[in-house]
């Protein structure tokens, strides 16, 4: 049986410009609203041109002792220089969570496959 796991690459944001980075407070209120952005090159810029460029984010969210993970969101970058326009890899969505738990997401680089990264919320 093969595994989707062996093909995800990760590292430091930091100095990886392929790793998603996922802008989210370390701790929120239940049942409150927050927003959840997710970028790439906030500290080494990825390039974006029509010949390399990141295509697209998911973003999942898995609870504390939940069976499974349940999908957030899901961003498409589809202007790689056509026609002069340019889909800048960064977006944003406003949440709601009644627990704790992780947060993980995925990009997908053209030309450099799949990376991830995730980080811990806690409800309170």
């Amino acid at each position: 049986m093969s595994s989707l796991g062996k093909f995800l690459q990760s590292g430091d944001w930091k100095g990886e410009k392929h790793v998603p980075v996922i802008h989210a407070p370390e701790k929120v209120k239940a049942d409150e609203g927050f927003e959840l952005k997710v970028s790439i090159g906030d500290a080494v810029k990825h390039p974006n041109t029509f010949e390399h460029y990141i295509a697209w984010f998911k973003v999942f969210y898995m609870e504390d002792g939940g069976k499974f993970p349940v999908e957030v969101a899901n961003f498409t970058f589809s202007a790689h220089g056509e026609a002069g326009v340019f889909s800048e890899p960064v977006c944003a969505t406003q949440l709601k969570l009644s627990k704790s738990g992780k947060f993980y997401a995925i990009s997908y680089c053209n030309i450099h496959g799949l990376w991830e990264n995730s980080v811990d919320i806690t409800v309170e």
